[in-house]
């Protein structure tokens, strides 16, 4: 492992980066976001191992941009991996992210409150840090109906850093499982929960068939992956009245395709969260009278 990172870097309107971020390959690179309140300037950074994706990395910042009218101009830095991992603490301090759920990055000190249940980050180059209002969402959720019934199985679909499927076991839910279509989230998951002293499978799978059904499933996805596989993410949640599907990553204007999408899959919307631009569903699937 290089000392050594490479960051390619843009300054970008702060309304403009969920728009930039929705028509990125996710799947080639993480881009990470910041606003400097001293300077007022919003920025783009990419982390990089290997010096030699900087230039795919320029360019599909630059492609990107150019698709919502942007002429973005990035350009490339080293940063010494300590440099890297000391920055980060600017950004990430405790917050209270539910009623219950608070993240707690692991250099802040912090006394849980009576009821309180702490989520201990250490953000990594590819960890989800619990900022996010997807994120965010998702774990209101979970707190809600861990606080209507923690007796049932619970599923992250695409758990990334597995932050939701830790949420869902300090919660109280025993039942928990994971999987990410990314060979390097296995491990990241797993050490992520050893941390916050929990256990759970976590496999590598992808949503190109259904999951053996759970209670609660969680898919905190982009919405054209959502829409796409409908049907799978669907087929992966109990036919019970207490089960419940959540949905998020989905912008609040292609949130109404969506839920339409599963609407046509025996699912009703039970609630909504909006935070920032960004808009999560509660479902729950609709019952035959038999069932």
């Amino acid at each position: 492992m290089s000392d050594v990172l490479t960051v390619v870097s843009c300054a970008i309107d702060p309304d403009q980066v969920d728009c930039l971020f929705e028509l990125l390959d996710a799947d080639l690179f993480t881009p990470t976001s910041w606003f400097d309140l001293e300077k007022q300037v919003c920025r783009v950074d990419v982390f990089l191992e290997d010096a030699e994706q900087a230039p795919m990395v320029c360019a599909a910042l630059t492609n990107a941009g150019r698709l919502i009218g942007l002429d973005l101009k990035p350009s490339c830095s080293t940063m010494a991996r300590s440099d890297w991992a000391e920055s980060w603490k600017r950004f990430f301090h405790v917050e209270k992210v539910s009623e219950r759920v608070v993240v707690r990055p692991s250099w802040e000190p912090y006394t849980p409150q009576p009821g309180e249940v702490v989520i201990r980050l250490d953000p990594g180059m590819s960890f989800g840090t619990g900022k996010h209002a997807t994120t965010q969402a998702c774990l209101r959720f979970l707190d809600r109906l861990a606080g209507e019934d923690v007796n049932r199985s619970v599923i992250d679909m695409g758990c990334g850093s597995g932050i939701l499927a830790i949420g869902a076991k300090l919660l109280g839910f025993t039942d928990v499982a994971a999987f990410d279509n990314d060979p390097d989230c296995l491990h990241v998951a797993l050490e992520n929960a050893d941390f916050n002293g929990v256990s759970f499978p976590v496999t590598v799978d992808d949503l190109s068939h259904p999951y053996p059904p759970r209670d609660i499933a969680v898919a905190n996805i982009l919405a054209p992956v959502l829409i796409t596989f409908a049907r799978q993410v669907a087929a992966s949640v109990a036919r019970k009245p207490d089960a419940r599907l959540i949905l998020s990553g989905i912008l609040d204007e292609q949130y109404p395709a969506v839920r339409a999408a599963y609407e046509a899959q025996g699912m009703r919307e039970v609630d909504t969260i909006l935070i920032e631009n960004w808009r999560s569903g509660l479902f729950q699937p609709l019952l035959s009278p038999e069932g």
